[in-house]
């Protein structure tokens, strides 16, 4: 048996979030910048003005490899606070994603170095770089109270975060819920299978 996080890397956010009666997912809007996009790691969180990314740049110099950096951008879509020659240097330092209550830009770069960024909206207007800011503070990002060190895991569904005191009891109670979720499906799967046969059948022709 692994880590939380490895444990919880591998269950669908939704999964989690049934494991905790839905609470601790971060705001819908909140989505991956490009498809197939996936983030699990401990929380490095970063607080910045509207439109101002130059706290994003001194959390980018002091997150650790394998950290998420967790932006409180204030929700505002006017500004992007991470492009692609960010996300290429936090890359180069091992980080292994974004979450942004905020917007991005170079939404095709950010793919092309596979660098997980979930954001509040897209747009190519660049950021201001006056601050002011915090790093490692408790923050909000669509509507979830974050501190450092709770993981993040993010999937196509969106985020969802952990306590990393309650860590390892969520990742036992989501691993029950996926495996249930599994029998489920697989019973529907069967289900249709079986309807499927069956109307196959009566609309074979029949022999004259």
């Amino acid at each position: 048996m692994g880590t939380a996080l490895e444990r919880l890397a591998v269950i669908p956010t939704a999964n989690i979030g049934d494991a905790v009666d839905r609470l601790g997912l971060v705001d819908g809007a909140i989505r991956p910048v490009w498809e197939g996009a996936r983030l699990a790691g401990p929380a490095f969180t970063c607080w910045t003005r509207a439109g101002d990314n130059l706290t994003l740049h001194k959390a980018v110099d002091a997150a650790e490899p394998g950290d998420i950096i967790v932006v409180n951008g204030e929700g505002d879509l006017s500004r992007a606070l991470i492009g692609e020659l960010l996300a290429l240097r936090a890359k180069a330092k091992g980080i292994a994603g974004f979450v942004i209550d905020g917007a991005a830009r170079d939404a095709d770069g950010l793919q092309q170095y596979g660098m997980p960024v979930f954001a509040r909206g897209i747009t190519p207007a660049g950021p201001y770089k006056f601050g002011p800011g915090r790093l490692q503070v408790p923050v909000a990002v669509g509507g979830i109270a974050i501190v450092p060190g709770d993981l993040v895991i993010g999937d196509a569904d969106g985020v969802a975060v952990v306590p990393a005191a309650s860590a390892d009891e969520v990742a036992d109670a989501a691993e029950a819920v996926q495996a249930h979720e599994r029998e489920r499906l697989a019973g529907l799967e069967r289900d249709v299978a079986a309807w499927e046969q069956r109307a196959a059948s009566a609309s074979a022709p029949v022999a004259s």
